[in-house]
């Protein structure tokens, strides 16, 4: 069995041992902040990758392991690749649903243009989160570029580098804080960021 396949039956061994099923947030936790595999901001990706390629059903917010992941054996000290579980091979016996989606050489599974692991960390945290402030993520990003002069592009480089140095703010307080090092009157961007 290639290594791709191991390294994502070890991982769903550990974080689903002794649990048929475990709420969303719990599975995200572990892959982050419990085993530390991936940075907080990628295990929604990760959990998402995982469902996509049929490793793991989701019902109302909980999450299950989708097949028999059969006797796996974990080596003392252990450690996945990130891209192993951030872009997983296909699990075996996956839905045939899965087959019309592309696929590489290698089995990797290939987000289509309107899948949401395609866009940008930030475009999938703005889409994703409960905070009802990330709807105004997209608006407040204009904002601020036209504020700043900043083309739209610097300005999301700029934010995903925040997102990627502090791991827990949301999409929209790292445009904040890249309008603020650009001297801009943040009582403008609070205005933009008020929700009813």
């Amino acid at each position: 069995m290639s290594e791709d396949l191991n390294d994502v039956r070890r991982a769903l061994t550990i974080v689903f041992r002794g649990a048929e099923e475990l709420a969303r947030p719990d599975v995200e936790r572990a892959f982050s902040f419990d085993m530390e595999w991936v940075a907080p901001h990628e295990a929604e990706e990760v959990v998402n990758a995982l469902v996509a390629a049929g490793w793991l059903e989701e019902q109302k917010q909980h999450l299950q392991v989708a097949l028999d992941l059969g006797d796996v054996s974990v080596p003392f000290g252990w450690f996945p690749r990130p891209t192993r579980l951030l872009h997983p091979v296909l699990a075996i016996g996956a839905q045939e649903e899965k087959d019309t989606e592309d696929t590489s050489s290698d089995g990797r599974l290939q987000p289509s243009s309107t899948s949401p692991s395609s866009q940008t960390p930030m475009r999938v945290n703005a889409t994703l989160s409960d905070d009802p402030r990330a709807r105004l993520t997209s608006r407040v990003a204009k904002f601020i570029s036209r504020q700043s002069g900043l083309a739209l592009e610097e300005l999301e480089r700029r934010a995903d580098r925040k997102i990627k140095a502090f791991h827990l703010i949301t999409p929209w307080m790292a445009y904040a804080l890249v309008a603020r090092e650009q001297g801009l009157v943040m009582d403008d961007i609070a205005k933009a960021l008020e929700v009813a």
